[in-house]
Order: C-alpha cells, then sequence, then structure tokens
C-alpha cells in the first residue's frame, strides 16, 4: 500500500518549521511522506544574524539558511527542497509556478499547508499562498500536459501568521501536538539564524494548547492552528 502525502509551500527555509512544524512530525510518525517545498531561502530578509558575520555573502547565507531547512525536515521526518526564487522581494514566473503545480501532481497530497491570505509585515507570504492556491487550480485543469493524471481536490490549511490579528486570519482547526512537541523544538534549535522566534513560538504552541482544550475532551499541551480555505464535505457531524 502506497503512503500518503502531504504537502507544504513554505515561502521562506524557517516558516514551516514554526508554523506546521507540529502537523508535520505528527503525520510523518504516522507513516505519512510529507514534503516540504520551501519557494525561498529566506537569504535577505530572515538572516540578518548571518549577515552580520564578517564573511557573509549572499551564496553563504543561502548555503547556511539550506543546511538549517534540511537538518530541521530532517528531525521532522520530512522531504525538502526548494525553489531559490528569492525572498525580499519573492519573484515567481510561469516556470516556477509549474514546478508548484508538478509537486502537487506527482504527490497527490491529501491536504496542503500554506500562508495566510494577507500579511502586511512580510509580501512573501500572501504571495506563497496565492501561489500554492493558483498551482492547485491548474494542477486540476485537463488541458495543463494533458497526458498527465490530473489533481482531485486536496483540502488546503492556512498555518499561523506571525501577527494573526493583523492579517485577518481567523484559525478553525486546532491539531494536538504534544506528542512531538519535543521534534518541533529541536527543529527550533536548528534555525540559529532565528533564534529570537524559538520562545515566541513556543509561546504560542502553549496558548494554542490551552485554546485547543477548551473545545476537545482531551488536554492539549501544545497545539498548532490553521484556517481552513475550502468548505469541508462531510456526511456526519458528531
Amino acid at each position: 500500500m502506497s503512503k500518503k502525502n502531504a504537502l507544504i509551500v513554505s515561502a521562506h527555509s524557517a516558516d514551516f518549521v514554526w508554523r506546521a512544524g507540529g502537523v508535520v512530525a505528527l503525520y510523518a510518525e504516522r507513516g505519512w511522506n510529507v514534503h516540504i517545498l520551501c519557494l525561498s531561502f529566506g537569504e535577505r530578509g530572515e538572516s540578518a544574524r548571518l549577515w552580520k558575520q564578517s564573511n557573509a555573502s549572499l551564496e553563504t547565507v543561502k548555503q547556511i539558511r539550506r543546511e538549517e531547512s534540511e537538518q530541521a525536515a530532517a528531525i521532522l521526518g520530512a522531504s525538502v527542497s526548494f525553489l531559490d526564487c528569492g525572498d525580499y522581494p519573492l519573484r515567481v514566473n510561469d516556470e516556477a509556478l509549474f514546478k508548484i503545480v508538478d509537486a502537487y501532481r506527482q504527490l497527490k497530497p491529501e491536504f496542503v499547508l500554506t500562508h495566510s491570505f494577507k500579511d502586511p509585515y512580510n509580501f512573501d507570504h500572501p504571495l506563497a499562498n496565492h501561489l500554492a492556491l493558483e498551482a492547485r487550480i491548474i494542477a486540476q485543469a485537463h488541458g495543463h500536459n494533458p497526458h498527465e493524471e490530473v489533481l482531485g481536490a486536496p483540502p488546503v490549511f492556512l498555518f499561523e501568521p506571525h501577527q494573526p490579528e493583523q492579517c485577518e486570519w481567523k484559525p478553525d482547526t486546532f491539531v494536538d501536538i504534544s506528542s512531538v512537541w519535543d521534534k518541533k523544538y529541536r527543529a527550533f534549535q536548528v534555525m540559529g539564524a532565528q533564534e529570537h522566534l524559538w520562545e515566541y513560538y513556543t509561546r504560542v504552541g502553549l496558548q494554542r494548547g490551552a485554546q485547543a482544550s477548551r473545545g476537545a475532551t482531551k488536554k492539549s499541551k501544545y497545539a498548532e492552528a490553521f484556517q481552513c480555505v475550502y468548505p469541508r464535505v462531510t456526511d456526519h457531524l458528531e
């Protein structure tokens, strides 16, 4: 029996760690193939600590960020690839867009995770959202590479932005990640270029865990929150 797949479309090489590392680890432990597609390394806008080093260059910063991301993905149990589209600004041409489409068709993911629709603090994030959703639609089109099997309709969940209220992001789905928190935090520790975020996202995990516990019979210490893009279809509500 083939493994089930999940796809994470991340604007920068660390976004998936802070925002969805728990879900990545949780599903990897369940035997899923979880693939992370990073559109950039976050080499310009999210690597301030590295740029303070005397020998810093664009290529050395990119390499460090790649290595950090690969190590973090390995800790979480996922695979990772990079499109190297640059950041601040992120710019994606049709060739890169079609690579995202290829990822959809090759993986046929059961679900997709990506960024919020809005983020006035980081324009790369909503662009990643747009690309993830546009690529999903193209992957469903019979006329795009007609010899290939088209994509179905995997649900898309938006992970938590850094400033949720300013991003008009409203969570409707909580996932208990208490059992894999140790893996997520170890992945944090690999991301040395953004050490200042370790404590922040620990607090986020605890807060979402407290909120998740209010709507469930089981108490959650740590949780991740998501906003579902498309209506979910079900035959039961219990």
